[in-house]
């Protein structure tokens, strides 16, 4: 078990994890502003995007790519970093790092080096999504983006056919009718919403029927990066559980029971009758009788 005093003063840097604007600048906080100018180096997703960012708040901070490709060797090097005393802040293109972006494996490291890490509230395209929707907002799960193969991405939606909370998915625009035909296909004709462009002059949402969708996205020219939330299953269906023991004979039934739990034949006989709805006589028979 570890504690983390996030503020108290320590031999080593802390990690900051920065969200950024998804579209309008003025949703960037001064508390943010502020620590991009006072920490040591920011690790960026792409720093061309980060340093026309930093451009216009006049952030001067040196910055160092922190992405996909190169996590494992960056996070090496940002860890010595704030092992050394040096604050950090993590940001990616756009929201919040680590939400469907690189992050949580720097987030995991530093706190193996008991480093502190400490996220700033901020934009969010999924939460900011989610209240404008409509739909139930609690509970809610978030997936991000569904696999791109046909076959994985059935699999996962049968996994989760029967969830009763609101789901969010990302979807970029040239996949988004092929992703609502198969959640349509999978889960049946709920309620769901189409987000996009989230703060920007475009702002939409699209209200409606997961039918009613499919067929927008057919006949509309489908651009800006999506937020789909679906409704939850509100009639999941029952899934019975096969019994543990439906491979065994009613003996070895009453032989495993005896061993796992230390009783008496004539104890575990009347459990294994109780566990599989049968008389005590017959599994007395099946199991002294021979």
């Amino acid at each position: 078990m570890k504690s983390q005093k996030s503020f108290q003063p320590q031999d080593v840097g802390t990690l900051f994890i920065i969200p950024t604007p998804i579209g309008n600048l003025e949703d960037m906080t001064p508390r943010a502003i502020r620590l991009l100018k006072e920490v040591t180096v920011i690790a960026a997703e792409d720093t061309r995007n980060t340093k026309k960012l930093c451009h216009v708040f006049e952030i001067q901070t040196p910055l160092t790519s922190y992405h996909e490709h190169n996590k494992e060797e960056s996070g090496r090097y940002l860890v010595e970093r704030l092992l050394r005393g040096e604050d950090v802040a993590l940001v990616s293109d756009a929201g919040m790092p680590a939400i469907s972006d690189p992050g949580y494996e720097l987030v995991q490291q530093a706190i193996e080096e008991s480093i502190s890490v400490v996220p700033i509230p901020g934009a969010n395209a999924a939460l900011t999504a989610l209240v404008g929707s409509g739909l139930v907002p609690q509970p809610f799960t978030f997936y991000g983006f569904l696999p791109r193969g046909k076959k994985d991405r059935i699999s996962v939606l049968e996994k989760w056919k029967n969830h009763e909370a609101s789901i969010i998915f990302y979807e970029a625009p040239h996949r988004l009718n092929e992703m609502l035909m198969a959640i349509h296909t999978v889960w049946g004709n709920r309620s769901a919403v189409l987000c996009r462009e989230l703060t920007k002059r475009y702002e939409e949402y699209i209200r409606g029927t997961l039918e009613e969708l499919v067929e927008w996205s057919k006949n509309e020219q489908i651009r800006g990066e999506f937020v789909v939330i679906v409704e939850g299953n509100s009639n999941p269906e029952t899934i019975e559980e096969t019994p543990w023991w439906e491979e065994l004979t009613i003996n070895e039934h009453v032989d495993n029971i005896m061993k796992e739990s230390g009783i008496t034949s004539k104890e575990a006989i009347k459990e294994v009758a109780k566990q599989r709805s049968l008389s005590k006589r017959e599994v007395y028979q099946s199991y002294h009788v021979h």
